[in-house]
């Protein structure tokens, strides 16, 4: 199994470390790899959008030829994981601040989204969330600058929410997390991502 982390800007490396540890807790066979190239889209099980600048997450993958092929290929059922900038991109509607910055969404997700819905850099914040899709313990979620989805709709899945703003979802082949979970040790969301990675195989 090949996962491929787009290393444009943003949380790679972490990513990289942490999702292959989660292969090593299911015992399955193969790596995540820092994907900079379209061409590199053709031989990936798993896609990772990381946090970082969104706007600018969303400009180098369309320069790089990256931003459609990822589209096309979560249309067609390629798993997909967004973390926080990643959530924003993959969401079909976005706020004012997204409109006035020229985000480019992907549009693949149906949901709303609020960028920086809590605040800014030095409001970040950890806190434990009971998410059931990661397991019975308490998940460790780390927020920076996150951004949090405002409405859902169509089959989207409500997997956690925050203060009456939901901070995690699914959508078939998508998963939106507005936190960080490569920045624990807990391997369990993308323990989460591969089982659905496994499963698309």
């Amino acid at each position: 199994m090949r996962i491929g982390v787009i290393g444009l800007q943003g949380a790679v490396s972490e990513h990289i470390e942490i999702i292959n540890k989660a292969m090593r807790e299911l015992d399955l066979k193969g790596k995540a790899f820092w994907l900079r190239e379209a061409s590199q889209l053709s031989e990936v099980n798993g896609i990772v959008v990381p946090g970082g600048e969104s706007t600018t997450i969303g400009r180098l993958m369309t320069t790089s030829g990256i931003f459609e092929r990822v589209k096309e290929m979560g249309k067609n059922g390629m798993p997909i994981l967004g973390t926080c900038a990643g959530l924003i991109l993959l969401a079909k509607e976005g706020d004012e601040e997204v409109e006035k910055t020229g985000q480019p969404l992907l549009r693949l997700m149906d949901m709303r989204i609020t960028r920086n819905a809590f605040g800014r850099q030095r409001e970040s914040f950890e806190v434990n969330l009971d998410i059931s899709a990661f397991g019975e313990r308490p998940f460790r979620c780390v927020f920076i600058r996150a951004p949090a989805i405002e409405e859902v709709w169509s089959n989207v899945e409500v997997l956690a929410e925050y203060e009456g703003k939901i901070v995690a979802a699914k959508q078939g082949n998508l998963i939106a997390l507005a936190f960080h979970p490569e920045l624990t040790d807990d391997t369990r969301a993308h323990e989460y991502f591969l089982k659905l990675c496994e499963s698309s195989k």
